[in-house]
């Protein structure tokens, strides 16, 4: 008779996938054992096996419901503006990337660092998901400015767009003037209209921080 699962094994299998993205978002796969892992989830070493059978499959899991998750805001933007003009599309893209990342700073710092550690068949099967986002956000910037379709600027537009959403886990820290909540209409009213077009948000904090640095 095949074993049953107990009712909270989906639960401590989640459990485990954040913790250990915390931890290799902030020590690095590499320098992160499976016994670490153990330890941040309060189980033994044989009880993290139960779920997970190697780290690598740890890392897997993690990138891989990440771009599922892009994915699939992708959707719900697509349907939730299907009536919608073009440029209000693109914005409500841009808007709800920026503020979904403040929830997933450690799975997102791991697809960008860690992904290189996956087997190549693995890899593809994160690549291809992040293509078609990416994909995506072209398809709407084409669709506000056709001709950038046609001189074939749509995804580098796109890739510039991705850059400024993708990195600002760096630089925006949880204690900063700004959270992401703020800083995403910033990021639109910048692709869209230039600095011509930005205004400081609305109940943003006036600090004397240091500025910080390009490795800070």
């Amino acid at each position: 008779m095949a074993r049953t699962r107990s009712a909270t094994y989906d639960d401590q299998r989640d459990t485990i996938l954040a913790q250990a993205a915390k931890l290799f978002a902030e020590q690095g796969y590499t320098a992160t054992s499976m016994n670490d892992i153990a330890a941040a989830c309060g189980v033994s070493k044989a009880g993290l096996y139960h779920y997970w059978r190697d780290k690598r499959e740890l890392l897997f899991q993690i990138t891989a419901g990440h771009v599922a998750r892009l994915e699939q805001f992708v959707a719900e933007v697509l349907q939730e503006t299907r009536e919608a003009d073009a440029d209000t599309r693109l914005r409500a893209l841009i808007l709800r990337f920026v503020r979904e990342y403040a929830d997933a700073q450690n799975e997102h710092r791991v697809l960008t660092e860690d992904v290189r550690f996956l087997e190549p068949d693995e890899r593809a099967r994160v690549q291809e998901p992040q293509r078609r986002v990416v994909a995506a956000f072209a398809d709407a910037i084409a669709a506000v400015r056709p001709n950038l379709a046609r001189n074939e600027l749509d995804r580098p537009l796109a890739m510039l767009l991705f850059g400024m959403i993708n990195w600002m886990f760096t630089w925006l820290r949880p204690d900063g003037s700004l959270t992401h909540e703020q800083m995403a209409p910033l990021v639109a009213d910048l692709f869209f209209g230039g600095l011509a077009a930005v205004r400081k948000p609305r109940g943003a904090a006036r600090r004397d921080a240091a500025v910080p640095s390009l490795t800070d």
